[in-house]
């Protein structure tokens, strides 16, 4: 049976609730600072992030309204020129310090560091955002403790696509079996199962009801007592391990 080697975390949802508190926001500014009607609400938004990719999601939204271009070329360049803004405007909110780690994540990810666990991140979102993020998560040091990054930019297939677990893995140099996927949303998990991980849902708010179906084990988040038999009262890497060997 193969050891677990390395924990495998989706971003937006899974390390912050990024989307609701982020993304959404520094959407709206964008669209406010280039004059354009549209403002997202929460339920609204949540419905659009059946499409991943912030990118990708702009350009659907786009399609479905009357007062945007018609040409499809000029819809393209508008999401471009809005997603841009978008990027600058969620940086500028990861800076006033409104965005916070979901319960349990810093603990695990210094904890990984202490007992050689490979750390990966695999995400439809862009490497500025990681840039923006992951130095208020993690510290300024926050490159020498992932092993792996595979961001939008590395895999234009996105979830529910597995390319984006197929090249972390890849970059890590190990097998499907000897990771554990950590995921907030049904196409997240479904990327993970197709590549072959197991994965562990840790619910966020766009998908609280969600089905999830086929995942490891369901949770509100890290620091909730673990669903399979074991003695921690948490997830940390003993109870990982756990559920890693019983999936196996």
């Amino acid at each position: 049976m193969a050891a677990l080697r390395a924990l495998v975390f989706d971003v937006d949802g899974t390390l912050a609730e990024t989307e609701r508190d982020g993304h959404r926001v520094a959407f709206n500014r964008a669209f406010a600072a280039l004059g354009l009607p549209w403002r997202w609400d929460d339920a609204g938004y949540g419905a659009l992030l059946r499409v991943a990719g912030g990118y990708e999601r702009l350009l659907a939204f786009l399609a479905t309204q009357a007062d945007a271009p018609a040409d499809a070329g000029e819809r393209a360049a508008l999401a471009r020129v809005i997603h841009q803004r978008k990027n600058a405007e969620f940086a500028a909110l990861v800076a006033q310090g409104g965005i916070a780690p979901r319960p349990g994540v810093r603990r695990l990810v210094d904890a990984c560091a202490g007992q050689g666990i490979l750390l990966a991140v695999a995400t439809t979102t862009g490497r500025a955002n990681l840039d923006a993020l992951f130095p208020h998560l993690f510290g300024a040091d926050w490159p020498q403790r992932f092993a792996a990054l595979v961001c939008a930019e590395d895999a234009p297939d996105k979830k529910p696509d597995p390319q984006v677990y197929a090249i972390a893995l890849q970059r890590l140099g190990i097998a499907p079996g000897e990771a554990i996927a950590i995921e907030d949303s049904p196409a997240g998990l479904a990327a993970a199962r197709a590549a072959g991980l197991a994965c562990l849902i840790t619910r966020s708010v766009y998908f609280a009801g969600a089905d999830f179906s086929g995942a490891a084990a369901v949770l509100d988040d890290l620091d909730a007592a673990p669903v399979w038999p074991c003695a921690s009262p948490r997830v940390d890497l003993q109870a990982l391990r756990t559920l890693h060997a019983a999936r196996a």
